[in-house]
């Protein structure tokens, strides 16, 4: 009698850790109304199982419950709290597989001990202790699993749902696995290793992936250092500037000190020195605007040295909404490739770049193309560069376009490699 009551009541506390252990699996969240509705759920369900159990005997019920119990569980999923359907699916079924380690620690404790009674006792007390081992340590990392992607939550669920095929086909609805039939012996284990191997290939791929995007994050990071210390040397260069005026007068004094003297060729050596200090130090102005000043007049300079046509129009506010380091690195990139692409140009002639910035509806509207001697290659609609530590540069203005809510384009026309953008 005692092993009976026992035995009903493993059957409930089975099904029981099977619907909470799903509920885990969905991400249902837990809160007071969810955990309330859990209740009732479960013992809706263990009224049903008593109910089919006493009218149609357990044997007939175990082969029910694929329609009594687990299909209603999914719809629940689906339609009462909004899951997909696809986690809600594998949910229930990763719970039916969970019931399976509890039932093989309560079989060997119960062969060990010769007892049947053992077996029920030890498989109720597994459950609990399973049940605190999966909320605490899996259930989390199995919902991120299903939550990621389509595909990765059929993964996940690919080994469940061949056991609960496997299981119900060998031993609740047939007797084949217990006759010792080869092809069922073999099939979990041949399964389970199938799916390990491909477990294996999928993870070392996502490895590689997130490893590639990290080089990524890092290279932008770098790009990004890169163009505050650009800009902190040019407002060193301004402020020496600043500098260099305010010490004018102590040149006017050598110089009046020098022609007090009649010394003409002094002057006028001093004077060509003087004028060359300036010229490399103060910043050329092309709008109101002091920090694109400062980056165009840099970049100037560096297209009179490579023997390149820079063609400047910037018609822009004292004020723009970014930040200079952001600002900075935008036009920087920008303008570092156009003189890097027009530096590969043979006939010194053709090495063009043209640059247009203002200000529309509140908007920064910018227009930089350069001509080219290779003509670039594009994948998703960024130009690619086969040369190692480049590329970098334009998945950064791309980012700092999309972050202000921008629009921009890359793309090739008439002999010109043109980049556009609207923020």
């Amino acid at each position: 009698m005692l092993v009976t009551v026992i035995g009903l009541l493993r059957f409930g506390f089975s099904l029981v850790f099977g619907i909470t252990v799903s509920f885990l699996f969905a991400g249902i969240e837990s809160t007071r109304k969810n955990r309330l509705a859990t209740g009732l759920i479960c013992i809706l369900f263990l009224f049903v199982q008593t109910v089919s159990w006493w009218l149609l005997g357990l044997d007939l019920t175990s082969k029910l419950y694929p329609i009594i119990i687990h299909l209603p569980l999914i719809i629940i999923f689906s339609l009462y709290y909004k899951r997909p359907w696809h986690i809600s699916i594998v949910s229930v079924f990763s719970g039916y597989l969970c019931c399976q380690a509890p039932r093989w620690f309560g079989y060997l404790t119960g062969a060990a001990l010769n007892s049947t009674l053992a077996d029920h006792i030890f498989y109720i007390t597994a459950l609990f202790l399973f049940y605190y081992f999966l909320k605490k340590y899996v259930s989390a990392s199995v919902r991120q699993l299903m939550e990621m992607s389509t595909k990765s939550c059929l993964f996940v669920g690919g080994v469940p749902f061949f056991y609960y095929v496997f299981d119900y086909t060998t031993t609740i609805y047939t007797d084949v696995l217990y006759r010792g039939t080869k092809w069922a012996v073999q099939f979990m284990p041949s399964t389970i290793s199938i799916f390990y191997f491909a477990f294996v290939i999928l993870y070392y791929a996502e490895t590689q992936k997130q490893a590639s995007l990290q080089r990524e994050r890092d290279m932008l990071d770098a790009q990004f250092r890169l163009a505050q210390s650009e800009f902190a040397s040019l407002r060193k260069l301004q402020q020496n500037a600043v500098s260099y005026r305010h010490d004018m007068r102590h040149h006017f004094a050598l110089l009046q000190g020098m022609a007090a003297k009649g010394n003409l060729d002094e002057i006028k050596e001093y004077l060509q020195t003087a004028q060359s200090d300036i010229d490399a130090i103060t910043p050329i102005r092309f709008c109101e605007n002091e920090t694109v000043n400062l980056i165009l007049s840099a970049f100037a300079t560096k297209a009179k040295q490579a023997k390149i046509m820079l063609t400047l129009d910037a018609n822009l506010p004292d004020s723009l909404p970014f930040s200079d380091t952001e600002l900075c690195s935008l036009l920087s990139n920008a303008l570092e490739n156009a003189i890097h692409a027009c530096e590969k140009i043979t006939d010194r002639k053709e090495r063009n770049i043209k640059l247009r910035m203002y200000s529309k509806n509140t908007k920064l509207c910018i227009d930089i193309r350069n001509s080219y001697q290779i003509e670039p290659t594009f994948f998703q609609d960024l130009p690619v560069s086969k040369e190692q530590g480049h590329g970098f540069g334009t998945k950064s203005m791309a980012h700092i376009v999309e972050k202000h809510g921008g629009v921009f384009h890359f793309y090739v026309k008439d002999g010109w490699f043109i980049f556009q953008a609207t923020i």
